[in-house]
């Protein structure tokens, strides 16, 4: 017996095949459960090559801070400026979804095992807390977690002066 099913119901990816057909491009709003960010010192070039050259498509942009790409569901790349050419060189980082309760005990582990390969929680423009670890492989990873939706905070002021609409799920036009 396994515990493995088919799950292509919920993938974007068609049962492979000489017939699978490519799905739309997926412009829909979702929490993310798994994506990667790219730091990069030229982000509009760094957009038309993802654009132009991948297929993927600019979902939102937070000027000077993020763009926002996506190709098919749960294909998400986040381009955000490297502050130096050292900075944009081949670094992962890969991000994970996880809940706000999380993020401390996840902390707390990593710390236990190597107190210099974290720091203290962060909130960001788009509304998560996030935790940063590197591995001792140097790869970063990034557990983000949405915070509750309060529409008087500044990152719910920041996503509406974006584009964004962040209220019951009203997400407007991001293309």
């Amino acid at each position: 017996m396994s515990d493995f099913y088919n799950a292509f119901d919920i993938s974007p990816v068609p049962a492979p095949g000489p017939d699978a057909v490519a799905p739309e491009l997926y412009r829909g709003i979702y929490g993310m459960p798994m994506f990667v960010t790219i730091p990069t010192t030229d982000i509009p070039a760094s957009v038309d090559f993802w654009t132009r050259g991948l297929g993927f498509f600019e979902l939102f942009a937070i000027p000077g801070q993020l763009v926002h790409l996506r190709r098919w569901a749960f294909q998400d790349v986040l381009l955000v400026p490297a502050g130096s050419a050292e900075q944009a060189l081949p670094a992962m980082t890969v991000s994970f979804a996880c809940v706000l309760a999380q993020i401390e005990n996840i902390a707390d582990a990593v710390r236990a095992l190597d107190a210099a390969a974290t720091k203290a929680p962060r909130d960001t423009a788009w509304n998560t807390r996030d935790i940063e670890v590197l591995t001792p492989e140097n790869v970063r990873v990034v557990f983000t977690a949405a915070k509750p939706f309060d529409p008087t905070s500044e990152g719910t002021v920041a996503l509406r002066a974006v584009g964004i609409g962040v209220e019951g799920g009203d997400n407007g036009e991001h293309v």
